[in-house]
């Protein structure tokens, strides 16, 4: 009763403000932020749960330059990236039979440093997917094994040889993470270590939280997926010429027309 009673005055005390003073508190691995949320037909106030940027982070590793994807995965514990609302009673809520009708297939595209390969792939499966008709079909993602680009557009060589062939790239640098694993039904590395550092930071993740036990079956290599094309996987290009580029849009082309013909949406 005297917990209500103080929320209670807390909120008049915030409208009469007409806004609301969020209280930061430490907690391992980060800071999380409480917001209370006053709509009026709430009857009860709840919290949301915000990941503040990662330079606040005190953990942040500024003096290395090029981390692995393993030592991200070893770091402490941050908040996901996604809000995480916790609401009364009242809110709606989606029955599992609603969820499995209307979600995406989804597919997370995977490189180095998500910014020349694995996004031009996600470039290419979006173009390919809406020429079809079916973006309301897909979720389409790319992420890298490291975060060094975290936050950067992808190389401007790559958007450039893509736009070319009428290929937009418009999405920003991040590093893979754990629930990755959950959310998509496919993840495609681009070559072999790649897959060998994704598979390496899993069993790390998996050792710490409740993971499915089959879900490193959903990383695949993309040129798996080439009918055109002999190679086993997808170069990188970054340290190429104008030539390299094209050879990826090329592979990528190929690998994601088959890749979609594939799938069942």
């Amino acid at each position: 009763m005297a917990l209500s009673m103080n929320l209670c005055k807390y909120l008049k005390k915030s409208r009469r403000r007409n806004s609301y003073i969020p209280k930061v508190s430490n907690f391992t691995g980060g800071m999380m932020m409480y917001c209370p949320t006053i709509p009026s037909h709430l009857q009860f106030c709840h919290y949301t749960y915000l990941s503040l940027p990662s330079h606040f982070d005190s953990t942040f590793r500024s003096s290395h330059n090029n981390p692995s994807l393993v030592s991200i995965a070893l770091e402490k514990p941050r908040i996901s990236h996604s809000l995480k609302c916790f609401a009364s009673s009242s809110m709606e809520t989606t029955t599992p039979e609603q969820s499995s009708e209307t979600k995406p297939y989804s597919v997370l595209f995977v490189c180095l440093g998500n910014i020349c390969r694995s996004p031009a792939a996600e470039g290419v499966f979006r173009d390919i997917v809406k020429k079809r008709g079916l973006d309301s079909k897909f979720n389409i993602d790319s992420a890298g094994t490291i975060d060094y680009h975290e936050g950067n557009m992808a190389d401007p060589r790559m958007r450039s040889a893509a736009k070319r062939r009428g290929i937009e790239i418009t999405s920003l640098s991040r590093p893979i993470k754990a629930s990755d694993f959950k959310e998509f039904d496919l993840i495609l590395a681009m070559d072999e270590q790649n897959k060998e550092d994704i598979l390496k930071a899993y069993n790390v993740w998996k050792a710490r939280g409740n993971f499915p036990p089959d879900a490193d079956k959903k990383v695949k290599l993309m040129c798996s997926y080439c009918k055109k094309h002999n190679d086993k996987f997808v170069p990188d290009p970054y340290y190429g010429g104008a030539q390299g580029f094209e050879k990826v849009l090329d592979l990528l082309e190929d690998a994601c027309e088959s890749l979609l013909d594939s799938i069942t949406v």
